[in-house]
């Protein structure tokens, strides 16, 4: 009698695990599924797999967090913020990927936000690193700073944190920016070369008299190594220090004009304050060249130049100008009278021979011994053996330009002139395959600045 009690609850037991076995069967074959596609790079396949096995397995809240994980590192970032809102907890991992998602779809306030959250549970170097990276985007100095001492505080080996926290440091707390770019520097050598800019500059305004100068010599220094957003700040502070300080003026005009405004009524004013600074004079003529106004620039460089008619940089910048407007015995005159006046300045000798190049005047006689005077001064130069190298040929000897860019590039991997002018060379040759590598090169690099467009008007040229 017992048995045949108990009987329908066997056939029910049994049928259940009929039931059940294939679900948990396909399940952990998902899983298997999921963790094989992340070991193998496959990140969007495991994260769909992720997500069907958390269909299944319900109780298991962590395979949402791992679908969007294996999302954000497969470039879906939408899918990876899905994912992450259906997890019902986040790992210090699943925070970070979800800043990141965040950050890469452009919701700073959401990276902000993720990210604060998250360092509400875990005292993350990480997060603060998206925080410091986001609050920089928004230019909350003070913030950044702020995420930037805690994520050192936590993980002190991290080169470009320290270097990001001595330019902050540098406009408010200079004795404590010394240190810690020195250190920048020691972690990493790639920006020793800036940081010794900035500590010249930081001893320099340690000794001047008044805190207006200093902020204008830390000013200069920060667009010196093109942190011109600090910059901006440095020449903002000068002037609130002394409202009747020309140059900080015409540089609070030049840092504006670098982030993208206008600078014009920071440089009227430097003017109105003092008509005979050289600085002030030489900052507007950049401002009228770089809006193609060059009888305008012209007239600044010749001014700064009665100030000063000793200093070469004058001569150079009216010979540019002249250059600009087409009146090319002008412009040979005033690079050749800028070498008169620094004949030792391999920099002015490059100038006169790269004019010379471009313009295809006088190479022969004047542009090519320019260029081996240059590279005498200064053998190790990649702007001289630039010079050198453009000159061989535009006096069509391609070999020996070829030769002497190839020296530059292997002296300064990403001196991009030194690239356009072998690419040149080699369609010179009849090289189009080598041509095309240097073209390709400055178009895809990250800091090639102005030379991009040349690359591609030279892509489009030979190789539409």
């Amino acid at each position: 009698m017992s048995q045949r009690k108990w009987m329908p609850l066997w056939i029910v037991l049994g049928l259940l695990i009929a039931v059940i076995t294939p679900f948990f069967v396909t399940g952990n074959s998902t899983l298997r599924e999921a963790e094989s596609a992340q070991a193998s790079g496959e990140f969007l396949a495991a994260s769909a797999a992720y997500a069907r096995v958390a269909q299944f397995f319900v109780w298991r809240g962590d395979l949402w967090e791992k679908a969007g994980i294996a999302a954000a590192q497969g470039g879906d970032f939408s899918m990876a913020l899905q994912h992450f809102e259906t997890a019902p907890t986040l790992t210090e991992e699943g925070w970070i990927w979800l800043a990141t998602s965040h950050f890469q779809l452009g919701n700073l306030a959401s990276v902000i936000a993720t990210c604060e959250e998250g360092l509400d549970l875990y005292d993350s170097a990480s997060l603060y690193r998206l925080l410091a990276f986001a609050h920089r985007s928004q230019k909350n100095w003070a913030l950044e700073k702020d995420a930037l001492e805690n994520q050192l505080r936590l993980s002190s080996g991290d080169a470009y944190a320290h270097y990001r926290l001595g330019l902050l440091l540098s406009l408010d707390d200079p004795d404590r920016a010394f240190a810690v770019l020195r250190l920048a520097a020691s972690l990493d050598p790639q920006v020793d070369s800036a940081v010794q800019t900035l500590h010249t500059a930081l001893t320099l305004s340690a000794n001047q008299t008044t805190a207006s100068d200093a902020k204008v010599t830390i000013g200069r220094a920060l667009g010196l190594v093109q942190e011109w957003d600090l910059a901006l700040l440095a020449f903002g502070q000068a002037v609130e220090l002394d409202p009747n300080h020309a140059e900080a003026w015409a540089w609070l005009g030049e840092a504006k004009q670098q982030t993208g405004q206008s600078g014009s009524v920071e440089l009227d004013k430097a003017l109105s304050l003092d008509r005979a600074s050289v600085n002030v004079r030489a900052l507007r003529g950049l401002y009228w060249n770089r809006l193609g106004k060059y009888e305008q620039a012209l007239a600044e460089y010749l001014l700064a130049a009665g100030i000063e008619p000793e200093n070469p940089r004058w001569q150079a910048s009216i010979g540019e100008a002249y250059a600009h407007l087409g009146k090319l015995p002008e412009a040979l005159m005033a690079y050749q009278r800028a070498t008169e006046l620094a004949p030792q300045e391999a920099a002015y000798w490059s100038l006169l021979a790269v004019f010379c190049a471009e313009r295809g005047v006088y190479v022969e006689e004047i542009g090519l011994p320019a260029a081996q005077q240059a590279v005498s001064l200064a053998p190790t130069d990649p702007s001289a053996l630039d010079a050198l190298g453009f000159s061989y040929l535009s006096s069509g000897r391609f070999a020996s330009a070829e030769q002497a860019l190839a020296q530059a590039i292997a002296l300064a991997p990403n001196y991009f002139p030194a690239h356009i002018h072998l690419a040149m060379t080699y369609l010179a040759q009849g090289n189009r395959s080598a041509a095309f590598n240097s073209l390709t090169f400055v178009r895809d690099a990250d800091d090639s600045g102005v030379y991009v467009n040349i690359a591609l008007q030279l892509l489009a040229k030979y190789f539409p």
